[in-house]
This record gives C-alpha cells, structure tokens and sequence, in this order.
C-alpha cells in the first residue's frame, strides 16, 4: 500500500476513533450511575497502566535525571492537561452535546497560537500575508466560539433529543460551552507548556506518563472531597464500563501511537487540517444515536471556527515556507563567499 494512502486511512481512523470518545462518553453520562471525576479518576488509572511499563522500557536511554524545576514544570503540565482540562471536558460534554463539543475544540490551534505569541513562542508579523492570516483566522475562531457559547438560534430539526430531555433550560447550554471554552484554553496553555519541557527533556513518553501520575493524585484528591458517596464509586452499567476502557485503552493507548505516527509521517498541520472532518462525523452520529440536534447559532459558529482554523494553519504553512527559503538562501550566500574566499586565497598564495 502507498504511503499516502496509509497516511489518509490512519488520519481517518484517528479522527472516528476520536468521533467514538465523544458519542460513548457522552452515552454514559446520560446513563450515569457514580461519579463524573470518579470516572476520569478510573480512566487516568487504566491509561497510567498502559503509559508507565512502555516509557518504562522504551525510553531507558532518553531519560535523565529531574531536577526540581522540571518537575515543577510537569506539575503544571498534569494541572492543565490532565487535570483541567478533563474536568472541563467532562462538564462541558455533560451540559452540551458531543457535536457542540467537537466544534469548540476546532479552536484549539488559535487558542494556542495567541498563547504562544504572548509568551514569545510564536513571532506574529502582520505586515505579511501568513501573519494577518493567523491573526484573522484567530479572530473568526474567537467569534464563532463566542457564537456558539452565546447564540442558540432555531432548530433545524424535528423532535427532541435526549439530551434536550434531560437538560431543557438555555443556561445549561450556555453553561456547558463555557466550560468548553475554558477547557480549550487549558488545552492550549498545556500544549504551550509541553512544547517548553519538551526542549529541556528528551523522553516525551515518560514526561506523559509522569503528567498522568501527577494528574491522577490531583483527581483523585478532588474526587475524595466531591465524592463521599460510596455509591458514586460504583460502576453500575455497561455504558459506564464502556466508557472508561475506551478512554484508557483506545484514547491514551491506541490513539496516542497512532496520532504520534501521523505527526511524524505527515507533519501537525496535516493533522490538525483534518481535525473539523471529526466534527461533521460527530454531528451525524450524534444525530442518529443520541438524536442530537442542530440550531443555527452552532452552525454558523462551527463555520467561522473552521474557518479561523484553517487561516491560521495556512499562515503558520506560509511561515514555515518563508523561514525555508531564508535559510537555503543564508546558506547559499555562504558557500559563495566561502567559495569566493577559498579562490581570493588560491590567487594571493599564487603571487610570487
């Protein structure tokens, strides 16, 4: 099989396996029976199982000793990756729907290039093309986050959803973007902070495995202050079940190799252009599984998020170019005066 086309097939894996965390999460909270942060608690056990014994074995020559910076650093790395951001992620999918969900995290990439330009991580220079692009594309994301956070609109379909049965009143929905929202921008802080201990620490799995620990005793931590129900810590249907071993084997096993192999083979931004792919599959899935509905105001918004998405990937493809041909160019003017140099050289020595 060419590489291209196993490329696109493990892109579109990646992105329904993706589809699947939203619609089966989302199908156990209707059907919970125990506690939410008792749920992420049971997941981050089942994906630290899976995670510690591979960086354990795989990265036996990359690790080097932690310093206390670093592990504060990782600390802060667990809060906004782990801790956070699933907590948010799990508030916002519970007042919402999956396909509102996945429209919001479309925003990631702008979220975290503002991040990063205010850190000093990203240069931003909007006297060229690919720097207004990221910086209009960052702002159309914002809008149509906001749209939706804000805006609900008619529905475009008939009947109701389960959702809309549990949760009818606009406050929740609104609610539930914000955590959303929020999540997003835990998102992207964490991304930010990665890319930081990543330059100081080579071994990327064991710093994921060491977040997870850490994220673990925080969540759990929140868990036995929230969740004194002995009951809550009881995993009563399949639903449930479900859920957390597809969260721990499929989520943080499975599509944490594959996403790695996708980024190596085809680069960040090819993966992150067929990110909105995953928001058209949840919507329809949503629709026939959950009945799901649509409204006007998270179409419109999931357009400009897509939208500003795609802007600021192209800016940040445009750039990348643009600092390519700078260097081949340095790097030409080089070799001519080094060439130059060598010949002015050749002619002195030649002089009796």
């Amino acid at each position: 099989m060419p590489e291209n086309i196993k490329l696109l097939l493990a892109l579109l894996t990646l992105q329904t396996c993706f589809m699947g965390n939203h619609i089966i999460v989302r199908l156990a909270l209707i059907n919970v029976g125990f506690g939410k942060i008792v749920f992420l608690v049971y997941r981050n056990i089942l994906a630290l199982l899976l995670l510690g014994p591979c960086a354990y074995f795989f990265e036996k020559k990359d690790r080097t000793p932690l310093t206390f910076s670093l592990l504060l650093q990782i600390f802060f790395v667990a809060v906004f990756g782990v801790t956070a951001s699933q907590l948010l992620y799990i508030q916002g999918l519970y007042n919402t729907s999956p396909t509102l969900t996945s429209a919001m995290q479309n925003s990631v990439p702008a979220i975290t290039f503002v991040m990063a330009a205010a850190l000093g991580l990203e240069q931003v220079n909007i006297l060229r093309r690919d720097g207004l692009a990221k910086v209009l594309g960052t702002i159309a994301t914002i809008g149509g986050a906001t749209i939706i956070t804000l805006y609900k609109g008619v529905p475009l379909l008939h009947g109701t959803s389960l959702k809309e049965d549990m949760f009818s009143s606009m406050q929740n929905l609104t609610l539930g973007c914000l955590y959303l929202l929020a999540q997003c921008l835990s998102w992207g802080a964490w991304l930010n902070l990665q890319a930081i201990v990543l330059k100081n620490y080579p071994a990327k799995l064991s710093i994921t495995a060491i977040s997870c620990f850490i994220g673990l005793i925080q969540i759990t931590a929140i868990a036995a202050i929230f969740e004194t129900d002995p009951d809550q810590w009881k995993i009563k249907s399949v639903e449930e079940l479900t859920a957390i071993l597809y969260l721990g084997i499929v989520t943080s096993g499975f599509l944490f190799t594959l996403q790695a192999w996708c980024i190596q083979k085809g680069g960040p931004v090819l993966v992150a252009v067929v990110q909105p792919f995953q928001t058209v599959l949840v919507a329809f899935v949503a629709a026939l599984v959950l009945g799901d509905q649509f409204y006007t105001g998270g179409i419109i918004g999931a357009v400009l998020v897509v939208l500003g998405l795609y802007s600021v990937l192209w800016g940040k493809a445009q750039e990348s170019k643009v600092a390519s041909q700078k260097n081949e160019e340095a790097l030409t003017r080089h070799l001519i005066d080094a060439q130059t140099s060598n010949q002015e050289g050749g002619l002195e020595g030649d002089i009796p």
